[in-house]
């Protein structure tokens, strides 16, 4: 048996997030079905985390395990002809049997698109604001977030986590063009809906709604209901996943 880690990129706008949903088209579920008509045997996938409905990934990372060695080359070549569109393999490495995608890596990195203007061919992938907030005062509340570790203000409800703790790493907005901006966060976890709930509040400050030191009582309070509104999925990105270099052979 070898276990093997595959890098692959999606459009997530047309699937119900990454993980298998009994009601709905995943990229797991794509993913599992290209393998196993590929290895010709049922083939599980465990991926490095979850993204939700909408959201895209420039890097997610999974591990499968095969009979034996693979042609990596080939078997991408083979994967991307039979994937839909807007799922792509970068590539195969093999790793130690007991590597793990979720559990081995050590940060996940997202960004967040915003746009000042109307331009049509952003619209799958920037969430469009129709004022210009205070970025300055965005990146002032944003460091913030390293003074602490429970986000339980940042977390989706009733989720099934046993800790809301996560340990932020980066967290920025940066000007990408005359009128696009990205916010840039990376930890060693996130939780459920966790991005797009911090950027909601941080637009909230941006937006003179709320001052910094409001932005870390939200924090301190650990109450979803005191962060700002959950931003739309479409303008957020998986970007990096990092793992230790042993693991890999």
């Amino acid at each position: 048996m070898q276990r093997y880690f595959i890098d692959l990129t999606y459009d997530g706008t047309s699937y119900h997030g990454w993980q298998i949903q009994p009601n709905g088209v995943s990229v797991q579920a794509c993913l599992e079905k290209a393998l196993s008509t590929l290895l010709r045997r049922e083939v599980g996938v465990t991926g490095a985390g979850r993204t939700d409905a909408g959201v895209h990934a420039s890097l997610m990372v999974a591990h499968f395990d095969a009979d034996g060695p693979l042609d990596g080359a080939f078997l991408t070549d083979k994967l991307n002809r039979l994937l839909p569109p807007d799922i792509s393999v970068r590539r195969l490495r093999a790793v130690k049997p007991d590597a793990h995608a979720r559990f081995d890596a050590t940060s996940r990195t997202y960004k967040y698109f915003v746009t000042t203007v109307k331009r049509p061919f952003d619209r799958r992938f920037r969430c469009r604001l129709f004022r210009l907030p205070d970025f300055g005062r965005m990146n002032e509340a944003a460091r913030t977030l390293f003074d602490y570790t429970d986000f339980t203000s940042f977390s989706k409800l009733h989720t099934d986590v046993k800790t809301n703790n996560c340990r932020v790493m980066l967290a920025e907005w940066s000007q990408t063009d005359d009128a696009t901006w990205v916010f840039t966060i990376r930890a060693d976890r996130f939780l459920r809906n966790m991005v797009r709930a911090v950027v909601g509040t941080l637009l909230e400050v941006g937006y003179g709604k709320m001052d910094v030191d409001g932005f870390r009582r939200v924090i301190e309070e650990k109450n979803r209901g005191r962060a700002g509104t959950s931003m739309p999925a479409n303008a957020l990105f998986l970007v990096d996943i990092t793992y230790p270099d042993e693991l890999f052979l």
